[in-house]
Order: structure tokens, then sequence, then C-alpha cells
């Protein structure tokens, strides 16, 4: 039986002007999962990124501590598992958000700000999962709910019997693979969504055919190596 792992980027630089990029929180818990791997003697015989900066940086310092890795040059690159556009879903709900440096100020000067700001994050995703507002968006949610297990089904279908497959991703796109491996409804795909540790894994079991989840939103090497301040979730 084949495995996938799903792998979440490690911390973007959130309020920044260029959120796709990793911190330097980022960077170690991309290395600490490399190590982790490593202690178990865990190889990929195939690795495969979305397409944006933060998957391509966390994929690099994972694999630069795990011996053996596949060099970038052989990584494949899949925009199904990209992220949804989260700054769109914010401007489109709160309309103030859409000003630059405008997440950063609401930070500075907000009680509760990562409280409060989860609260609108949170309706803001209603909106754009309810479907009633799809002409708003570039990328409704049915449609990059499709683009996430199309890229899936791809890659099973292309997978060699008991491999091993790194996929460097985003929480969305997790959550999304998740709703659709285990049947779930939308709201469970926001509560997981939320959920998801930076550079945690979820893994997958497949086999002509069937797809199941081995087990979800595991961060145990930053328990095991990092400290308290290494997990994060945004």
């Amino acid at each position: 039986m084949g495995q996938i792992y799903l792998i979440r980027h490690g911390q973007a630089s959130f309020g920044s002007a260029n959120y796709d990029q990793l911190s330097a929180r980022g960077e170690q818990q991309a290395r600490l999962l490399g190590e982790w791997f490593a202690q178990r003697q865990q190889t990929f015989q195939q690795v495969v990124t979305g397409e944006l900066q933060r998957h391509r940086q966390t994929t690099a310092a994972c694999l630069s501590v795990l011996p053996g890795s596949l060099p970038s040059q052989a990584w494949q690159t899949d925009a199904g598992f990209n992220e949804y556009d989260h700054e769109e879903l914010l401007a489109r709900h709160h309309p103030a958000f859409a000003e630059p440096g405008a997440v950063a100020q609401f930070f500075a000067t907000t009680e509760n700000a990562r409280y409060v700001y989860q609260e609108i994050f949170q309706a803001a995703l209603a909106r754009w999962m309810s479907g009633e507002h799809d002409a708003d968006y570039r990328e409704p949610w049915s449609v990059f709910r499709q683009r996430c297990t199309a890229a899936l089904q791809r890659l099973h279908a292309s997978a060699g019997p008991s491999q091993a497959i790194a996929v460097f991703t985003s929480a969305g796109t997790i959550a999304a693979l998740c709703q659709h491996v285990l049947g779930l409804p939308d709201l469970k795909m926001a509560e997981l969504n939320w959920s998801l540790v930076n550079s945690a894994v979820t893994k997958l079991l497949y086999r002509p055919g069937v797809v199941s989840l081995s087990y979800l939103n595991n961060f145990a090497h930053l328990e095991h190596l990092g400290t308290a301040d290494t997990i994060t979730y945004r």
C-alpha cells in the first residue's frame, strides 16, 4: 500500500508585505520535520509541491536535512495543490482589509486581535463557502474543492505501487482533501482548516481505486524536537 504525506508549509510571514514566504520560525519548523523524517529513516520516491513560494521553501528546508532526498530538479509542481486566496476572501467580506497594510494595522491597534481576526476570517470563509456570492470570487469554493480533489486524483492515478510521496501544500488544501476522503460536510472542512499546525503531516494510504486517511495533523516533530513556541497555527 502506498503513502501520500500531505505536509502543511511552515509558518509564513503573516502581516508582512509579502505573506508568501517563510518566517524564521517557519524555516525552523520545516527543518525539524526533515530531522524527524531522518530519524525515522523515511524516504520519498516522489516530491510534489504547490507552486507557491512558501511551499517550495518548506520543501527545501525539510529535505535539506533528510539524507538521500530527491534534488530540487526532480520535484514535481502541481498548481492543484495551491491554497485558496485568503486575502481575497477577507477583502470580499471585510473591504477595509483590501487596503495595503490594513491587516498589520489591525493587529497593532485591536485588543485581542488574534481572536477578533479569527472571528472575521471564519465569517469570510463561511461567506465564500455558502455559494451565494460566487460571482465575487476568482475561484469560488466549489471550484477550489474540485481543483484540490483533481490534483489528488492525478497523483493517485500516476503513483507507482507502494510508493511514499511527499506533497508540500497548505492548510485549506489539506482540509479540502480530508473532507473529500472522509465524506465530511463543508462545516467540518472549515473546522479542520483552523486546526492544522504549521509543518504538520497528514498521511493518506492508497491502493488502486482507493484513498484512505491514516492520520491527521501530526506534529510530533515539533513536540519532540522543538519547544512550545515552535507549534503555530498561523
